[in-house]
């Protein structure tokens, strides 16, 4: 396909350094591309912030906290008695935010509170909190020591980096309960018999969204990461780009995922929180904003797309029941009720859209203040054998 429009990531980034640069957040580019049309939007426009606020439990923090005296190789590792894994190297560890706290009770009291886990100690971390670290080892002739235990903070560590290895979700279904009792899931608490549905994206604002196809997302793409600078390095885990696709080509079920990482040392507990989820377990609440460049016309109807344009499918949770109640738009969820079975249901969502916008507009700022320059991806995450611009850009 041949653009009337073309332009190039250093191209934008000169923008950037000239502060030339024209950026808006994906709100205000719905009003651009439906008053000027996709072409002379992308003339107007060089760059688009997205954003997202929302629970992300495959998230965690992979850790060096150097090495000790004597030296120990640390095969189990403790952060505040929430257990690492600790098979990495002698002092590298990997804190999953959804590990649990030693101790705690789970659900053998029903609904379990999960007070503290793995994503309360990356916001303490943070948070500049004191932790207490305790390792274990074996003992070897380089490694000696069999123990180790100090009250530590973020600045003792060598390295705390963000690794998570699937954020982002592109979208996700609309949980409902049809059971006659109330059930305690990672989508919130579902009231029996279709009470209640909740859902869990920033529709307009979020990432993927903006980019169905993942033309312009891949390894090496700079983000705004928990209130600092991070970056895609692959595609997530469960990342599907071959699902059902609406007109606009964007798909009506979890599709795109990205695999994430940056430096703990630079964020903001604003924007990175432990989540405590009763009845289910410990998360990491995070937010992540992702510069869409504007390279096109393809890119400016794509970053065109509204609440109205963004379907889900309804799916009954307990019990592995993967019926589908059909599909709602964004637009509906948003409304506060949808309709299922005749049934006016109240909708509760998940994510923040509230944090989503801030985090789109920092984003903005960032870039206007020549704080931020865009990369272009050493290749892009993996793409769908769907993709035909002409099927679905409407120019």
């Amino acid at each position: 396909m041949e653009f009337k429009v073309n332009k190039t990531i250093d191209e934008i980034n000169e923008k950037i350094k000239r502060k030339e640069v024209v950026v808006v957040n994906a709100i205000e580019m719905i009003d651009i591309v439906r008053k000027h049309g996709c072409i002379e939007a992308a003339k107007k426009v060089d760059v688009v912030t997205t954003g997202t606020f929302g629970t992300m439990c495959s998230s965690g923090a992979l850790i060096n906290f150097w090495h000790t005296k004597p030296k120990i190789k640390a095969s189990k590792v403790w952060f505040n008695d929430v257990e690492a894994y600790g098979g990495v190297a002698a002092v590298d560890c990997y804190l999953g935010a959804t590990a649990v706290k030693e101790g705690d009770p789970l659900n053998s009291i029903h609904p379990g509170r999960f007070n503290y886990g793995g994503g309360h100690v990356i916001e303490d971390l943070i948070a500049g909190k004191k932790v207490l670290l305790r390792a274990e080892g074996y003992g070897t002739d380089c490694y000696p020591a069999k123990e180790f235990e100090k009250e530590i903070t973020i600045s003792d560590l060598r390295d705390a980096t963000l690794l998570n290895p699937r954020n982002v979700y592109q979208n996700y279904s609309v949980a409902i309960n049809t059971t006659d009792k109330t059930i305690y899931t990672y989508m919130g608490v579902l009231k029996p018999n279709i009470s209640n549905a909740t859902y869990s994206s920033a529709g307009e604002l979020s990432p993927l969204f903006n980019d169905p196809f993942y033309r312009t997302i891949g390894i090496g793409t700079r983000i705004f990461l928990g209130g600092g600078i991070g970056y895609v390095i692959y595609q997530g885990t469960q990342h599907d780009p071959d699902v059902e696709r609406n007109e606009r080509g964007l798909p009506k079920s979890g599709a795109g995922t990205l695999a994430v990482a940056g430096d703990m040392k630079q964020m903001n507990t604003r924007y990175i929180k432990g989540a405590s989820i009763l009845g289910y377990g410990v998360s990491l609440s995070l937010g992540i904003g992702v510069p869409i460049p504007i390279i096109n016309e393809e890119m400016a109807f794509f970053c065109g797309v509204s609440d109205e344009d963004i379907q889900a499918y309804g799916y009954d949770y307990p019990n592995k029941i993967s019926k589908t109640y059909g599909l709602v738009t964004y637009k509906e969820l948003k409304s506060g009720t949808i309709i299922i079975d005749g049934k006016e249901v109240p909708t509760t969502p998940l994510s923040s859209y509230y944090m989503a916008l801030e985090i789109a507009e920092e984003l903005k700022k960032w870039i206007l203040d020549g704080k931020f320059y865009l990369t272009k991806p050493a290749c892009l995450i993996g793409q769908s054998s769907d993709y035909e611009p002409l099927k679905y850009v409407k120019c």
